[in-house]
């Protein structure tokens, strides 16, 4: 891929191949308890008692080492699939829409809404909410992510994946480890997150902070993303980015998760990359 090819595609964004700091070292993810512990806690002993919660449950444990990595160059979407763009897949296929039964929500387990905060996602007649066309689909699976990303390749006359889990992180931090799309300090009002007060998805695009150093949107926070990455026995895949109803350190570039490749849920989307 040169940059030529890239950039003549609209909407999509060249990544240098070449070295760039991966992963985090014990002092950024010492950081990530911390900052998370502060946006639960109102006094120092709440945000100390917070933050022995958060590393008791070691979410930041299975980040990879703090390691220099030489990646690729890479063609990226500037922008998460939107619910339009969905829309326009599901009226030429007839896939189906982004949907989910109460009873397969459940059984999902790992629940962070009740079903109540599902329902406004959901689709009505092949159409997607009216007040949500520009905001990121969500409610798909990995496998829904990948038949839309054959079909809208065929639409444009390319080939489109996911982007792994290091194209993804490269693309949200760019080559010097910076924990944030904006830099190390966390920043409240950088993206929609947990404390951002929207309670939803927003707009694709909405806070510039959230910006890479190359320009790619939405790189912490709105909604966690799918990448090709899987597990070994690939039944999981691996998720980057926050969602938002995230606490601050799970914003960070580092932070990776895994949920099953079937999962559908209102805080899960997708972006693409151009072979």
């Amino acid at each position: 891929m040169t940059e030529a090819q890239c950039t003549a595609q609209p909407g999509f964004i060249f990544v240098a191949g070449g070295p760039f700091q991966a992963g985090s070292d014990a002092a950024e993810r010492d950081y990530g308890y911390q900052i998370s512990a502060e946006a639960i806690g109102d006094t120092p002993a709440a945000i100390a008692a917070a933050q022995q919660r958060l590393e008791a449950r070691q979410w930041f444990a299975g980040e990879q080492p703090s390691t220099q990595i030489d990646q690729p160059a890479f063609c990226i979407a500037a922008n998460l699939v939107t619910q339009a763009d969905y829309q326009a897949f599901v009226d030429a296929t007839n896939h189906r829409a982004p949907d989910i039964s109460a009873a397969d929500y459940q059984a999902q387990g790992f629940l962070v809404h009740p079903y109540t905060a599902v329902q406004p996602y959901l689709w009505q007649a092949n159409q997607p909410p009216s007040d949500r066309r520009h905001h990121p689909v969500v409610l798909v699976s990995y496998a829904d992510a990948l038949t839309y990303a054959e079909w809208r390749g065929q639409q444009d006359g390319v080939t489109y994946r996911l982007p792994t889990e290091l194209e993804w992180q490269k693309a949200a931090r760019g080559t010097d480890g910076r924990y944030f799309p904006w830099g190390n300090p966390w920043q409240a009002e950088a993206t929609n997150w947990g404390g951002s007060g929207l309670d939803g998805t927003s707009e694709i695009a909405t806070f510039p902070l959230s910006r890479s150093p190359y320009g790619v949107e939405d790189m912490a926070g709105n909604v966690f993303e799918f990448t090709s990455t899987l597990t070994n026995d690939g039944t999981r895949a691996v998720m980057k980015g926050c969602s938002w109803d995230d606490l601050p350190g799970f914003c960070r570039a580092a932070y990776r998760h895994t949920r099953p490749v079937e999962s559908r849920h209102i805080l899960f989307g997708f972006r693409l990359v151009m072979e």
